[in-house]
């Protein structure tokens, strides 16, 4: 585990009983020391470079600020061992182009956190997606904030040196992935980026109208001026509609409406499930991880997924002037 962090303590936890941590590594030592205490056998280090290089290591979980993703990532994989590395996976797609090509040399399975797939209401709506329930799929609608914290401003999020990016490059990103999950690929980019509250040099919103060569579209707005925590992220098919809202926790419950329309239209038919309690969505990713290590596929969402978003963020920003 390279990164002690909060991400980093919710991934641990999401590799239960089968799984061994053998090195936690963070440059604030006491988070490594606090992680491998709760772990027998587990060690801590304040250096990487140590831990993904270790012969007794099989994968490396890399959750640390976002420019260091890419190095300790590639850092794993030259020693030949498979990665987990937390969204976006790097500062821009310049950054993980070295990856590819080192994961295609080494064979080893390099899977993105896009772990937002992995949510109850996501995996349902998938399966009525499959299902062919909806119909042909016509339009999404997302949208994704927050409203920061007193000294959102200095935090590292705030540095583009460091993340990259603002609240595009941040919470951005997973609804990127989503709606290419569901519509596929996107080859017209529109957007803005801009910055409206917080005294920053990054964006604190991000706009986007995505399209596909069927002219699909994903009207998207990531938000760090929510002021309220909020998700919702509307698919609409000829036949029907999803609505997934709530992540959990301060985002609300989450939920799944799937509306049918009905022969002679008027008001759908309507189902609600409800997914309480704690987010399960890390331990899914996570064994979706180990199975395609054990199958040797190329994990999907992977590095072609991280691209995909990151190359969809840098075209907004340089129309943005970002």
């Amino acid at each position: 585990m390279v990164g002690c962090g909060l991400i980093g303590r919710k991934r641990l936890r999401a590799l239960g009983k089968t799984h061994q941590l053998m090195v936690a590594a963070d440059p604030i030592l006491q988070r490594a020391e606090e992680l491998a205490a709760n772990t027998p056998g587990a060690m801590a280090t304040a250096n990487w470079e140590d831990a993904v290089g270790r012969p007794d290591v099989d994968a490396v979980l890399v959750a640390t600020t976002n420019q260091w993703l890419a190095p300790v990532s590639l850092a794993a994989i030259q020693a030949g061992k498979h990665v987990l590395v937390e969204k976006p996976a790097a500062r821009n797609s310049a950054e993980l182009q070295p990856l590819m090509a080192a994961a295609a040399t080494k064979k080893v399975c390099v899977q993105v956190g896009f772990n937002h797939r992995y949510h109850s209401a996501f995996q349902r709506a998938r399966e009525i997606v499959d299902s062919g329930a909806l119909g042909p799929l016509l339009f999404i609608r997302g949208r994704y904030g927050h409203g920061g914290r007193l000294g959102y401003e200095r935090e590292w999020r705030a540095i583009r040196e460091i993340s990259g990016g603002g609240e595009l490059l941040d919470q951005g990103v997973h609804l990127i992935d989503l709606a290419g999950w569901f519509l596929g690929s996107f080859d017209r980019t529109e957007g803005f980026a801009h910055t409206y509250f917080w005294d920053m040099p990054v964006e604190d919103n991000g706009f986007l109208l995505l399209r596909t060569a069927e002219d699909q579209v994903a009207l998207l707005h990531a938000s760090c001026t929510e002021w309220k925590n909020l998700f919702s992220f509307e698919i609409y098919g000829r036949d029907g509609k999803l609505h997934i809202e709530g992540l959990g926790g301060s985002y609300g419950v989450e939920r799944l409406y799937f509306y049918k329309m009905l022969p002679e239209m008027g008001p759908p038919e309507t189902t609600i499930w409800e997914f309480p309690g704690e987010d399960s969505s890390w331990i899914r990713e996570f064994a979706a991880f180990r199975g395609f290590i054990e199958r040797g596929e190329t994990p999907r969402p992977g590095l072609i997924e991280a691209v995909a978003a990151l190359e969809i963020v840098e075209e907004v920003y340089r129309k943005s002037g970002k």
